[in-house]
């Protein structure tokens, strides 16, 4: 995503906020639905899609896209951007009246599934194959493959290429272990910088857990009290108290994004909407994007994504299918990351995509190795909760914050 308004949205690696699981809110969660007839498979006179955008830029290359294959269909597809996605969405299906179509994060994904509200369209799919196999997963319930993945962010180490000469640094420099970076923080901090900035929250210090050997969750299971974990947010822990390392919130920022582009962080860890929110806000800045330095246990990096959900009262699912198909083709995957910049969710996109963007390579390669944030029902409350501690970790036991997140992570899975 392209917007620095939409950071929070995409730092939580989320569209729907565990609210939009609450499907009791009465209204429509569309202004003016189109008109659907016709039987579940098929038959309707058009379809309503449901997107929570970054900004005009996405919304109109979602409707762009919509046209587009409404035009070669002769189905009709109204489309329109959410101002609260959750509440809009709930409210639809509450009211029997959910769109076709709709943003899906893999964190409200069971819920939703749970209350019979999804269609589970992913083996129908013509591309099913095509799609990143970590994706897949975010999107599969109890072994059923539920919606298309619609794109992907991962997270990579963002760098000031000129406070980074300035600082006697070259390329061959650029840290490649936990100890080169603490190495080079210190080298970049000074009384009006930072060396590394990242927000105060497991979406972004996941990373260094993954390096470390551990995750929130192992093989479906709670492990969040590992000794990889707690390795890693005492690692994080030592640089913050030696000035090295900073949340976003300390150097006066909403986000990694703004802090590295007003300069008061010489790199940050981020996704690769950062790149839109510098050229928009800080275009003077320039920048190179590196894979994020390896750990005790090798690289480590997260992912985010969405994906396109299809409700299962839908009226329209054998439209909806031919649409999502096209959204998710090659083709139209690369048109939406040049109008916005999201990484196409297939394969099939890649060299094309690392044709178009060689300095943001770092970001697809992560690809290979990524971890993605827990989709039981009920992780959002407990990462929530993880985020609320470890604004206090520079004076907090990483122990006893990991201990508290394992015991709530054991309750989402009873």
């Amino acid at each position: 995503m392209t917007r620095h308004t939409t950071r929070r949205a995409l730092g939580l690696g989320v569209f729907l906020a565990s609210g939009a699981l609450a499907l009791t809110a009465c209204g429509s969660g569309f202004d003016e639905p189109a008109d659907t007839n016709g039987g579940g498979e098929g038959g309707g006179d058009g379809l309503t899609v449901l997107i929570g955008s970054s900004g005009d830029a996405e919304t109109e290359a979602v409707k762009a896209a919509a046209d587009a294959w409404s035009e070669e269909s002769g189905i009709e597809v109204s489309v329109q951007a959410a101002n609260d996605l959750p509440q809009q969405l709930s409210q639809g299906f509450a009211a029997g009246s959910p769109p076709d179509l709709f943003y899906l994060s893999p964190d409200a994904i069971a819920g939703y599934a749970e209350n019979g509200a999804l269609a589970a369209y992913g083996d129908d799919l013509e591309n099913k194959d095509d799609f990143y196999p970590s994706l897949v997963e975010n999107f599969t319930v109890d072994g059923e493959f539920y919606c298309a993945p619609k794109d992907f962010s991962t997270l990579a180490l963002v760098i000031n290429t000129a406070l980074w000469q300035e600082a006697g640094l070259t390329e061959d420099d650029y840290p490649t272990t936990w100890e080169e970076l603490a190495t080079v923080a210190q080298q970049l901090t000074t009384d009006d910088r930072v060396g590394l900035v990242f927000s105060a929250e497991y979406q972004r210090l996941g990373v260094f857990m993954a390096q470390a050997g551990g995750g929130l969750m192992v093989d479906g299971e709670p492990a969040a009290d590992s000794e990889a974990n707690v390795e890693a947010l005492e690692y994080v822990k030592t640089h913050l108290n030696d000035g090295s390392f900073a949340f976003a919130a300390d150097v006066g920022a909403g986000w990694g994004g703004e802090a590295f582009g007003n300069q008061s962080a010489a790199m940050a860890i981020e996704g690769n909407w950062i790149t839109g929110a510098l050229t928009n806000d800080f275009p003077d800045v320039e920048y190179a994007v590196v894979p994020l330095p390896e750990g005790p246990a090798g690289p480590g990096t997260l992912q985010f994504t969405n994906c396109w959900g299809m409700a299962a009262d839908s009226p329209n699912q054998e439209q909806a299918l031919e649409l999502v198909e096209f959204l998710t083709s090659t083709d139209q995957q690369l048109a939406f990351s040049e109008a916005f910049g999201p990484m196409p969710s297939i394969q099939s996109a890649a060299d094309a995509w690392t044709e178009a963007n060689p300095d943001l390579s770092a970001f697809l390669d992560g690809a290979e190795y990524a971890q993605f944030p827990p989709n039981q029902a009920g992780s959002t409350e407990v990462i929530s909760d993880f985020n609320a501690q470890l604004e206090s970790l520079r004076s907090a036991d990483p122990a006893e914050i990991l201990a508290t997140v394992q015991a709530n992570l054991e309750a989402t899975v009873q």
